[in-house]
């Protein structure tokens, strides 16, 4: 009689404490032995799961040209993530003339990168076959919308996405950039763990609006970061107050700096606010982003620092 078939026949035993003791299991002459572990062993143990645990994974390749990835992400939809990254590419750049900055956008269901920088059309082919990035407002961009109709869906399982991934990590000639910005999907699902499993990323921005049900998710994504060991530098709290454009009275509509206690929480720092302001909407709408078309406002430098704040983060570049 096997071991398990005899473990339900004849009942349970509880492994609690002891040495070397061996306790009868129920009526049988089958012993079970029990050991307490020393810390060294369990230290040995916990390493020798990790190495199971990482024998499936890809090797993490750095995409060529690229020195710095910065992701973007969310927990939940509709905080404002895309016009984050658009923002924050355009004001990275802005900031210091000097660096190249590229835009990918792998968010393979619902790509706004297109629209938000006003690109249309599908990327031409290098002599290596790569595909090459769309350019606009001096930012080679990249995105699932390139490559598929503007209004059809993309009704696509999960092997079929990552594949798409893997296209959009593998198969584009950025030539050389400073530092590339990834618009992830939201959530925590598989897109986020191929992305951060395949490449190095120098840094994790992740945004939500201080409304308690954003949070939620938006901690459910800082956890996932950590899990997969890529830093995050910090939140971005969006949509943080609306002020009247008449009488000028401010409204928290979303609730006030629940993103701050969120990162005390977390140990985390916040890269700085953006309010919600008709003139980002608008210019998000029009794929003329507002770190572009009204650098001297308030939302627009509110950009340019958050920008600043994530330079100053970022470990340094691989060579």
């Amino acid at each position: 009689m096997g071991f398990w078939r005899r473990f339900l026949i004849f009942g349970w035993v509880s492994l609690r404490g002891g040495g070397g003791a061996c306790v009868p299991l129920g009526g049988s002459r089958v012993l079970v032995c029990r050991r307490q572990l020393s810390g060294a062993d369990n230290e040995t143990l916990k390493q020798r799961r990790m190495q199971i645990m990482s024998r499936g994974l890809p090797k993490q390749k750095p995409i060529e040209g690229v020195k710095q990835v910065i992701v973007v992400a969310s927990g939940k939809g509709g905080v404002g993530k895309s016009t984050t990254a658009v923002n924050l590419a355009l004001a990275l750049a802005a900031n210091d003339s000097s660096k190249a900055v590229g835009l990918l956008d792998v968010d393979v269901y619902g790509p706004s990168i297109p629209k938000m920088m006003n690109l249309k059309g599908s990327p031409e082919l290098s002599q290596s076959n790569l595909m090459r990035p769309l350019l606009n407002y001096g930012i080679a961009c990249m995105s699932m919308g390139f490559l598929v109709e503007e209004t059809a869906p993309v009704v696509w399982r999960g092997l079929m996405v990552m594949s798409a991934i893997e296209k959009l990590l593998r198969q584009v000639d950025w030539g050389q950039l400073n530092y590339l910005v990834v618009d992830m999907p939201p959530g925590t699902g598989d897109v986020q763990l191929s992305v951060t499993q395949n490449i190095p990323i120098s840094g994790a921005v992740i945004v939500s609006t201080p409304q308690d049900i954003a949070l939620m998710d938006a901690r459910k994504g800082a956890e996932m970061f950590r899990k997969v060991h890529v830093p995050i530098l910090g939140l971005v709290q969006n949509m943080s107050v609306f002020q009247c454009p008449k009488c000028k009275q401010r409204t928290h509509i979303f609730g006030a700096d629940g993103a701050r206690r969120l990162a005390r929480t977390l140990d985390l720092d916040v890269l700085g606010d953006i309010p919600l302001h008709l003139n980002i909407r608008e210019t998000s709408d029009t794929g003329q982003p507002i770190v572009f078309s009204q650098p001297e406002s308030d939302e627009a430098k509110a950009y340019l620092r958050i920008a600043a704040e994530v330079v100053k983060r970022l470990p340094p570049p691989l060579e």
